[in-house]
């Protein structure tokens, strides 16, 4: 199971939160929750398995 460790309305900090996560061995997904127009909500979204180590890293990165 995916579950949701982030929701931003910028689409720039998901993808650079799911890059930080990819380069320590965590797969993680951006999906968008909402859009109208160029602005909407997105979430990252991690396995189960990897929530508490994803929320460690997005915490330490400063997101």
């Amino acid at each position: 199971m995916w579950e949701v460790v982030y929701i931003t309305s910028n689409s720039e900090i998901a993808n650079k939160i799911r890059e930080e996560l990819e380069k320590v061995g965590i797969l993680a997904k951006v999906k968008s929750i909402s859009q109208e127009g160029k602005e909407g909500y997105f979430e990252i979204i991690v396995p189960e398995t990897d929530v508490n180590e994803a929320h460690n890293i997005i915490i330490e990165k400063g997101f």
